[in-house]
């Protein structure tokens, strides 16, 4: 890789980040919120060093011409000079070939987005949901009804709640499809990240009572806790019989366990 190519890697990997990061939501699909500073930070830093790389080339090399200029006295010992060192057969300067391979990250954040985490992601950890933390006490729960719920919030009060507070409440919460593995069914998802996608974990919720839709599918349920297993232990399930399902917009964010939109 000759010297402009590595100039043109740099300007090319900051706009990338710029366009993922500054110029859209892009890089919420890979990294928390709190992340995109950092990497509109890092797009700015490589697009100002592959500018100023390009214009110090340019510099050096309008240089380099107004001295050959004034050597045509001696330009038979400055073409015997190059050819001695040309002699080599390569140019030590150059990065290796495999180099090359950078551009192709580069150039996806520019023209083609890897798509986001989703059911896929989801159903290769299993039917079981990521562990909830351990909690020993509970808010008393708002009188609202249907009351809206994380699916985190929902999944510890099913198994750690003594006081049952969910018990005969309707629930509302939303997520994506993801279908079940074994017996069928499908659950109700939201995949977390705690920094980026690479430490994603996915929090899920059985449903019954309603046909399951086309996996990934962003939905807001309306339910009662499907009683199965012992309310406040670890034998409960986390699920829902469904009485209401609507189709919502993703949001923007979608990798965090907010509380539910509300559907248009």
């Amino acid at each position: 890789m000759k010297r402009p190519a590595q100039v043109l890697l740099l300007v090319l990997s900051g706009l990338g980040l710029l366009h993922a990061s500054l110029f859209s939501d892009l890089c919420l699909r890979y990294v928390k919120e709190g992340v995109r500073p950092l990497l509109i930070a890092s797009g700015a830093l490589l697009l100002v060093l592959g500018l100023a790389a390009a214009a110090f080339d340019g510099g050096r090399a309008d240089g380099r011409h107004r001295h050959d200029q004034g050597r045509e006295g001696h330009e038979h010992e400055y073409d015997g000079h190059e050819h001695e060192h040309g002699g080599h057969g390569h140019d030590h300067s150059a990065a290796p070939r495999i180099a090359w391979l950078l551009f192709l990250p580069a150039l996806s954040l520019l023209f083609f987005a890897p798509p986001a985490l989703g059911a896929y992601t989801a159903s290769r950890a299993g039917d079981q949901s990521a562990v909830v933390k351990e909690q020993k006490r509970f808010d008393p729960l708002p009188a609202t009804s249907p009351l809206p719920m994380t699916l985190t919030d929902f999944t510890a009060r099913v198994r750690q709640d003594r006081e049952r507070g969910i018990k005969g409440r309707d629930i509302r919460m939303t997520g994506f499809v993801t279908p079940g593995k074994r017996g069928g069914g499908w659950y109700l998802t939201r995949i977390i990240f705690t920094c980026c996608a690479a430490d994603s974990q996915s929090v899920k919720v059985r449903m019954y009572g309603a046909a399951a839709l086309p996996a990934n599918t962003w939905v807001s349920v309306t339910g009662t806790w499907h009683p199965r297993g012992a309310l406040g232990t670890r034998s409960a399930e986390a699920a829902l019989d469904v009485r209401r399902t609507t189709r919502i917009s993703p949001p923007v964010n979608a990798y965090t366990d907010d509380l539910p939109l509300t559907p248009s």
